[in-house]
């Protein structure tokens, strides 16, 4: 459906799996880390580059991966935080409203509060953490405008990419492991779910392209965990010796000083009651992972 992709966040674990489903399609490739020549420096949150940029090349759609997503990170760079993960965001939304092209947002989990233990679209954002917050503003404004054509796709805990680009949880035992750690200090009382990014580029790409109405949808890996159960199957599934021992948060209180929810578990209600819910359980997904970068 759609020929010409402006996408930005490419450097990011998201691309690595979505760039092979649109080899075929013209791309401008955008992010403020440049790894190779096909991508064009851009920090989005420079408003005047930005569309400079976005205008040249005349997308017929505008994929936005781009973000900060290290809390601590966030937490100590706001401006940088809310420049990159509202500002830039809202501001290449306005470039699709102004041209009539459809926007893809992702969203986060992570703008949830402590009163629930599950979430579905239904609930009411109550974000913890500046990271929380700069993605909520963003859905908050693009919910309440007259505009319509785009899609919020909240994720889970996200992994994808192998040890050279995931930056997240799944990669940050498997280097505990690889630097010889034989026992593993592993929070069980914050849970969520697990997101297989080649799960969530497949089903962006296929909803963009089948007529997905426009909104919001959580779309992560059916079923739940805590961080504990994570780290003790990824030992248990690559049979490691290696133990994994339970902590409260507060054992990393100043590692990870950003507020956290509790519970960033989301169900993916909109998908499923439209039935074009195509994310695997989190399980199957992480062995899919596992095999594929880490056995």
């Amino acid at each position: 459906m759609y020929n010409k992709y402006l996408i930005t966040g490419v450097s990011g674990m998201l691309f690595n799996d979505l760039k092979h489903l649109i080899s075929d399609k013209e791309c401008l490739l955008l992010d403020r880390i440049v790894n190779d020549k096909n991508t064009v420096h851009c920090d989005i949150s420079n408003i005047t580059k930005t569309n400079k940029i976005v205008s040249e090349f005349k997308p017929d759609i505008i994929l936005n991966l781009a973000a900060m997503t290290d809390l601590e990170i966030c937490e100590t760079n706001k401006d940088d935080c809310y420049g990159s993960n509202t500002i830039g965001a809202i501001n290449l939304f306005n470039y699709c409203k102004d041209n009539d092209i459809p926007y893809v947002f992702i969203s986060t989990a992570g703008i949830f509060g402590n009163d629930k233990e599950h979430y579905t679209e239904e609930d009411i954002p109550q974000p913890l953490s500046s990271y929380g917050k700069s993605k909520f503003f963003v859905e908050e404004i693009l919910l309440n405008q007259s505009y319509k054509k785009f899609w919020i796709f909240r994720a889970g805990w996200m992994m994808g990419g192998g040890p050279n680009i995931d930056k997240k949880f799944v990669e940050k035992i498997m280097s505990q492991i690889r630097n010889g750690s034989k026992e593993l200090f592993v929070v069980d009382d914050k849970s969520g779910v697990p997101t297989f990014t080649k799960d969530f580029s497949n089903s962006i790409i296929y909803h963009i392209n089948n007529e997905l109405p426009y909104g919001l949808y959580n779309m992560v890996s059916n079923g739940d965990a805590s961080r504990y159960d994570v780290a003790k199957f990824i030992v248990e599934y690559l049979d490691l010796d290696v133990k994994v021992s339970k902590v409260m948060s507060d054992f990393f209180e100043e590692s990870y000083f950003a507020t956290r929810p509790n519970s960033e578990k989301l169900i993916n209600k909109k998908l499923n009651d439209l039935n074009k819910n195509l994310m695997s359980d989190w399980v199957s997904s992480l062995k899919t992972y596992l095999d594929l970068y880490y056995k």
